[in-house]
């Protein structure tokens, strides 16, 4: 198996940073089983877990040839690596598994979507987790599910499977006494439920956008807007696929590897993703009307001032013909047309009474037309 390093993209910045993330693929017409390194990419760190229905050990910051000993060991393993920037520490785990070169490739090569393989002796997956910071990320998560361990592939440290670790550790339940099968059901549905949170957030987010949209509508609204809809298309490109995985796992004839006993799990955990899916596609359809009432609210702000400048100017448009008249410079004593009212001894406030008239007249027309009453 080759290994081809590409540069470090910490420098990259926008789009462009993003794109490369999310596609460490070995050159166009390499052979199957290159694997790319990212050099931004953590070391590899494994924890070990080892149970069986009546005990249960842990251990940290093991080494590959640590690793070797254990699996000499009685009970099931688990074994969780975080960090993908070495990849001769993960191609030596894969030897120790016999796990075929196309499937360490995909455990290295970042931006899969998720999916289940089959093997003869192993299940293959490959899943999105949703990251815990405030804006939404995401990172793969691959694993390898045989008889008697489990290994997942994570792209940093930090994941939802703590509590899956306390109920093994607790002896909870029946994930010591049921198989691996039954621990890979739990860690898929952690992941699963991860998502929940963070739709629960948007939720919440997107009432306050509509309120703030009701009282105020300001640019920055439709920032946030935007970004809501993007953590929303993220969550649905990493949900959609998800979900057509766990059907997948349903529907696999691979008795020895997957029990009956754990397809009913898997049943309340496709729900799950029907459940999820159906949420985004709400928080959508919610987002985009309330794109549509910033719009429409900015256009109604908008008439309202148009129509406001409309009435003071045809209120003033007649008053500035009049006083246009009067400030022209006749003579009066040059003829008799010339203006004979400035002479008049009640010209003035014949004029302004003029001007007053027309004002009422203009302001009651508008009256009558509803204009003063938001119609």
């Amino acid at each position: 198996m080759k290994m081809v390093k590409i540069p470090s993209a910490k420098r990259i910045t926008g789009p462009l940073r993003h794109f490369l993330h999310h596609a460490r693929r070995p050159p166009a017409g390499s052979a199957p089983g290159v694997i790319t390194v990212d050099e931004s990419s953590p070391s590899p760190s494994l924890s070990v877990v080892r149970y069986c229905a009546d005990s249960h050990q842990s251990w940290s910051n093991v080494s590959v040839d640590q690793l070797a000993d254990l699996l000499q060991g009685e009970g099931n393993l688990w074994v969780n690596v975080n960090g993908l920037g070495d990849a001769e520490v993960i191609k030596s785990i894969g030897a120790l598994f016999a796990l075929h070169p196309l499937v360490i490739a995909d455990i290295v090569h970042l931006g899969q979507r998720a999916k289940v393989e089959p093997y003869d002796d192993y299940l293959f997956l490959v899943l999105r987790m949703l990251g815990a910071e405030e804006s939404i990320s995401h990172e793969q998560v691959s694993m390898v599910v045989g008889k008697r361990f489990v290994l997942t592939f994570q792209e940093r440290d930090g994941d939802c499977f703590g509590m899956v670790r306390e109920r093994l550790e607790r002896g909870n339940g029946r994930i010591r006494s049921l198989g691996t099968d039954y621990l890979m059901y739990a860690l898929v549905d952690a992941i699963v439920d991860g998502y929940f949170p963070p739709l629960e957030a948007i939720g919440s987010r997107l009432d306050e956008l509509e309120s703030d949209l009701l009282d105020k509508p300001m640019s920055p609204i439709l920032k946030r807007l935007h970004v809501l809809k993007r953590e929303l298309l993220v969550m649905r490109r990493a949900v959609w696929p998800l979900r057509e995985m766990v059907n997948q796992c349903l529907r696999l004839e691979h008795e020895g590897l997957l029990g009956s006993h754990v397809r009913i799990y898997l049943r309340d955990c496709y729900d799950h993703t029907i459940q999820i899916m159906e949420m985004i596609e709400t928080f959508r359809e919610l987002a985009s009307s309330q794109m549509e009432l910033y719009v429409s609210t900015v256009g109604q702000r908008t008439n309202e001032i148009v129509k406001v400048l409309t009435m003071f100017a045809s209120i003033f448009i007649p008053l500035t013909f009049i006083v246009g008249i009067y400030g022209m410079n006749f003579d009066p004593e040059g003829s008799p047309w010339n203006m004979p009212e400035l002479g008049w001894y009640w010209g003035y406030p014949a004029v302004m009474g003029f001007m007053l008239a027309v004002t009422l007249v203009i302001v009651c027309y508008f009256w009558r037309k509803g204009w003063f009453h938001g119609n």
